[in-house]
């Protein structure tokens, strides 16, 4: 893997379902909180871009439950990109700090919007382009 960002986090209890495990659609928020924290390392504003009329929405998503996290555990999500015409695809892992386990993988696409339009953006392509 060529993971280009990580950050750490914290399973949170009110993330677990019955089970004691964390709730599978909860992957999908630190997936995405992941990458909003890489477009900030980039220099964007996810919010500033919506203001200039420039959405990144998911188009597709393929996602593998590997081990499941549960409450307190520490991860750490990766991610790395690549660019196939107007879509962006993130490469997302999650894997249970404290041995390395991988516990989920995600395939994410994103596309853009420009003024409610399917389009390139310059400026995430500019952001990305030394990571593409």
């Amino acid at each position: 893997m060529k993971h280009i960002f990580e950050t750490r986090m914290e399973v949170r209890d009110y993330e677990c379902d019955i089970e004691g495990i964390v709730n599978n659609a909860n992957y999908l928020h630190y997936t995405e909180h992941t990458r909003h924290l890489f477009l900030k390392h980039c220099g964007l504003s996810f919010a500033q871009m919506h203001e200039k009329g420039v959405d990144a929405v998911v188009a597709r998503m393929n996602l593998q439950y590997k081990t499941p996290l549960r409450c307190d555990d520490e991860f750490i999500s990766r991610l790395w990109i690549e660019k196939q015409g107007v879509k962006y695809i993130f490469h997302q892992d999650i894997l249970r700090a404290s041995d390395n386990v991988l516990c989920f993988r995600g395939e994410i696409t994103l596309v853009c919007l420009v003024n409610g339009r399917l389009a390139e953006s310059t400026d995430y392509d500019n952001a990305f382009a030394e990571y593409l």
